[in-house]
């Protein structure tokens, strides 16, 4: 079953991108996938991926991202290759407070065959005013080959410079 955010979000996709139903790719835990048909590379579509949830607790960001290479790290072997925060120049629409990237490079399977993908994954965070306590967390990623990626990148940092809170775009 497709996943919904905890707070509404606007986003433009870069031209060659188009929207998929999560449950058809294989994302039922998404609550957005987006493929890019013209990269197809080993029989693998870049994709990327957004989903999010409501936190109580006093995780920071940089824990939350590191939770994520566990549970990938049950599919098979995880390296991180670079892991830093963004501030709200990075992405400004979003978050008020500092999130976390991470690139990883993953090994896996398609169809019964060894594949690795690079992920980018971007996490931020939004406070709720009423209860400081509370926050959503967005979780926005990129999976490509290494093939792909070098043709993908640019568009995802595009993508991502257009991610507003919906309340913003409201106002």
């Amino acid at each position: 079953m497709t996943a919904t955010l905890p707070i509404k979000i606007s986003f433009s996709l870069p031209d060659g991108w188009q929207a998929a139903p999560p449950d058809e790719v294989g994302a039922p835990g998404a609550a957005f996938v987006a493929l890019h048909p013209g990269s197809v590379d080993h029989g693998f579509t870049a994709n990327i991926t957004i989903s999010g949830e409501m936190r109580n607790d006093a995780t920071t960001m940089w824990q939350i991202a590191e939770e994520s290479v566990h549970r990938l790290e049950q599919a098979g072997p995880v390296e991180v290759v670079k892991k830093h925060e963004v501030g709200t120049p990075d992405i400004p629409g979003l978050t008020d407070s500092p999130g976390v990237v991470q690139n990883l490079r993953l090994h896996t399977t398609l169809r019964g065959e060894p594949l690795e993908l690079c992920q980018s994954q971007v996490y931020l965070g939004l406070e709720d005013v009423r209860n400081p306590a509370k926050r959503a967390v967005i979780e926005l990623v990129l999976t490509a080959t290494e093939g792909q990626l070098e043709h993908v990148v640019d568009d995802f940092k595009s993508f991502l410079r257009t991610v507003r809170s919906a309340e913003e775009d409201s106002a």
